[in-house]
């Protein structure tokens, strides 16, 4: 049945309760990735865990949420970032790129919002749901979008305008949603454990099938396979019309994130401990298990090619890896085309500075990015950088930009030092890498 309905309180499921620990550990997590001879890196820029992950039908672009509230874009051919988005006052959850290009965010706020390459506010916003918005779908011919809340519904948002549909029938949280290839159906999981396949005419009721554990993930193969993942770590595949048809054990732990890559041959799983497991689907066999992508592992998608996965997890890092080797691809970011931190290699602050460069620009011809400009900021006063809108809280502040303050607020944290700030909350525990990057960002700002 599709009807609108009053909201409901959400219920906890074990998402949730991961998303509060990852919070608590995120921080931690930060240190490790400071240290020399870390993990394989790819794309990072984010400052918190990549929650969502969406990649252009060309492939040459990237989309990525994260827990920081921010959405990025990234040019996969410079491995850099081209377009930070700040809108949300929660948790980006789910990515997604229209056939036109455009691009959207949906948050833990219950906001959806629609964006335009370059541009520094959402070109339309979406809003109705009543809690966190878990996942988005656009449909195979690009005329709607559906999102899955944990108010316990999924919505079809005409693309065209119009008013958007609520299709009820989950009685707990939404976490997935996915469209059959020929576009005549959407197909929601939830905490509940139902698999719902709605058809999108609104002409008939869903299919209910009910699965023997709570459901976090969904993926649709080009054949129309339903493919869902439990939280009890097995992976489901189901007939279009919801018939069990097998189950792989893809993980000792709930899986958290799912893709079936476009030629449907491939399969991948995340764990919430930070397993990417790789399954064949024509022989259910598992052919891969990813090692050190991340703990957890919240996000993954197939680039075009069917063989190279991308991954972003708690380290805040975007990675690509050879599905079928499981190797990484790419080691480093360092020294890459047009990387503005290239002529620095080697340079400690620098390396420790390249989770800033993604939102502070360094030279003045440079200009502010979702965060101010830099160029200058030893001897400025807070929130008095030229053609930046700071949040009002800022601006009733005394505090002068030196290394002394710069070192301790990343000592004690953003949020503890300038409350209201904006800025994604990330502390640096080593003394020695609070002064590397304080020594660099004086040598690196100095303007003539």
């Amino acid at each position: 049945m599709i009807s609108e309905r009053p909201a409901q309180k959400p219920q906890v499921d074990l998402v949730a309760l991961a998303r509060v620990r990852v919070r608590r550990s995120w921080v931690l997590l930060l240190l490790w990735l400071l240290i020399p001879g870390g993990a394989q890196a790819q794309l990072r820029g984010h400052g918190g865990p990549v929650r969502a992950l969406a990649i252009s039908s060309d492939g040459t672009q990237v989309l990525s949420g994260s827990f920081d509230t921010s959405a990025i874009r990234w040019s996969i051919s410079r491995n850099a970032a081209e377009q930070v988005m700040r809108f949300h006052e929660n948790a980006v959850n789910a990515v997604a790129f229209l056939q036109d290009g455009r691009m959207v965010t949906a948050g833990a706020d219950a906001r959806i919002a629609v964006w335009s390459a370059g541009k520094s506010q959402p070109n339309a916003v979406f809003e109705g749901h009543t809690a966190p918005v878990a996942s988005l779908a656009v449909s195979p011919d690009g005329a709607w979008l559906a999102s899955a809340s944990w108010d316990h519904t999924v919505r079809l948002w005409p693309l065209n305008g119009g008013t958007p549909r609520v299709l009820e029938g989950h009685s707990q949280n939404v976490n997935g949603v996915a469209f059959s290839p020929d576009g005549r159906a959407v197909i929601s999981v939830g905490y509940d454990a139902a698999v719902r396949i709605w058809p999108v005419a609104g002409d008939g009721s869903p299919i209910v099938r009910q699965l023997p554990t709570p459901l976090n993930a969904v993926a649709v193969t080009p054949d129309g396979e339903i493919v869902v993942g439990g939280a009890d770590g097995k992976v489901y595949f189901l007939s279009p019309e919801g018939e069990m048809r097998a189950d792989v054990q893809a993980s000792a732990t709930p899986i958290i994130a799912l893709a079936a890559a476009k030629d449907g041959a491939l399969v991948a799983a995340a764990g919430i401990r930070g397993t990417v497991t790789v399954v064949e689907r024509k022989t259910r066999h598992v052919q891969k298990s990813l090692v050190g992508p991340g703990l957890p592992v919240w996000s993954v998608a197939f680039f075009p090619d069917g063989r190279t996965l991308l991954t972003g997890g708690a380290d805040r890092m975007l990675r690509r890896w050879n599905a079928i080797s499981g190797e990484p691809v790419d080691i480093v970011l360092a020294g890459a085309p047009d990387d503005p931190l290239a002529a620095y290699a080697g340079d400690r602050g620098a390396e420790v500075y390249r989770a800033c460069i993604a939102c502070h620009a360094l030279m003045p011809d440079d200009g502010n990015k979702a965060g101010p400009s830099l160029a200058g900021v030893f001897g400025r006063k807070i929130a008095t950088q030229p053609g930046y809108r700071y949040s009002d809280a800022l601006t009733k502040m005394d505090i002068v930009w030196t290394p002394e303050t710069v070192a301790k607020m990343f000592e004690v944290g953003p949020a503890t030092y300038t409350p209201g700030t904006k800025m994604p909350e990330q502390t640096i525990g080593s003394a020695e890498d609070r002064k590397a990057l304080v020594d660099f960002i004086a040598r690196a700002t100095v303007t003539k």
